[in-house]
C-alpha cells in the first residue's frame, strides 16, 4: 500500500508499549515489527513507568493495557499521559539509533518544524485489553483513551486502529461499540433501597462482614444483594460498582 500523506514513509507512528507481562510485550513487539509504518519505541511494565516514558519519548500511541498488577492501573495511566502538556519540561527524544527498547532505531530521524511539532504533541491513547465490562470502557474513555481494543482482535485490524489513534481517529472492537451503544440506550439502572445501602457502605471500602454488621443483615444476604448490583450496573468487581454507581449519580 503507497503512504499517504498523512502517513509519510519516513515518518512511521512511534509505539509505546505498556503490559505487566513481559512475554506480552514480546509478543506485541514482534508483531508490530513486521507492520509497516510502525515502530516500537518503548516498553513500560507499570503505569508509573509508562507515564514517565511517554512524557521523555512521546510516542504517537501508546498501546495501553488496563490490569498493570501493583501501582497505578491503565486507566490512571491513560489519564496522566492524556494530561501531558504539549510542551512538558521532560519531553526529549530518544538519541538516535538507541530507542528506549535497545532496537536499532528503523525510521530516519525527523527534522523542520513537523518534527519538533511532533516530538510536542500529547500522545495518544490505545487500550489494548482482555477486559470489556461497561465499568472499564466507560472509564478508560473518560480518561482520554482514544480506542479500546480487545486482545483477541486480529493483527490486521490492531494495527489500522494503530495508525488510526496517531491521527486522533477513534476505534472500538466490535463488541466494545455494542457495549458502549447498548449502554448509551439503556436506561438509567434502578437499584432498591436496601442495594443503595449496600453499595453506600462499599464505597467506604467496607467488606461484606463488615457491611452486613453495619445494616443488620447477614452476610450471605450482603452478597446476593451484591449480585444484583453488578447485573444492574453491568459490573464484575466492587470498583467497578462504585466507579459506575458515581457516574450514573447513584452515589454522591
Amino acid at each position: 500500500m503507497t503512504p499517504s500523506a498523512a502517513e509519510p514513509a519516513h515518518s512511521p507512528v512511534r509505539v509505546l508499549l505498556c503490559d505487566d507481562h513481559a512475554v506480552v510485550r514480546a509478543g506485541l513487539l514482534a508483531l508490530l515489527s513486521s507492520a509497516h509504518g510502525i515502530e516500537v519505541i518503548g516498553e513500560a511494565g507499570n503505569g508509573e513507568e509508562a507515564v514517565v516514558m511517554a512524557a521523555k519519548l512521546r510516542p504517537d500511541v501508546v498501546l495501553m493495557d488496563l490490569q498493570l498488577g501493583s501501582g497505578i492501573d491503565g486507566i490512571e495511566a491513560t489519564r496522566r499521559i492524556t494530561g501531558l502538556r504539549p510542551d512538558h519540561p521532560e519531553t526529549e527524544r530518544p538519541e538516535t539509533g538507541r530507542p528506549e527498547t535497545g532496537r536499532p532505531e528503523t525510521g530516519r530521524p525527523e527534522t523542520g518544524r513537523a518534527g519538533a511539532d511532533r516530538d510536542r504533541a500529547t500522545p495518544h491513547v490505545l487500550v489494548l485489553t482482555t477486559y470489556d465490562t461497561d465499568a472499564d470502557i466507560t472509564r478508560a474513555i473518560e480518561a482520554g483513551a482514544t480506542g479500546y481494543l480487545l486482545k483477541a482482535e486480529r493483527p490486521e485490524e490492531l494495527f489500522s486502529a494503530i495508525r488510526a489513534a496517531a491521527q486522533g481517529r477513534s476505534t472500538l472492537s466490535a463488541p466494545v461499540a455494542h457495549r458502549v451503544l447498548a449502554q448509551m440506550r439503556s436506561p438509567r439502572p434502578t437499584l432498591t433501597d436496601r442495594e443503595l445501602d449496600i453499595l453506600g457502605q462499599l464505597a467506604r471500602g467496607l467488606s461484606n462482614r463488615e457491611i452486613a454488621r453495619a445494616l443488620f443483615i447477614s452476610e450471605a444476604t450482603v452478597k446476593t444483594h451484591l449480585g444484583r448490583i453488578y447485573d444492574k450496573l453491568g459490573v464484575d468487581t466492587r470498583a467497578g460498582a462504585v466507579s459506575v454507581a458515581k457516574e450514573q449519580r447513584l452515589l454522591p
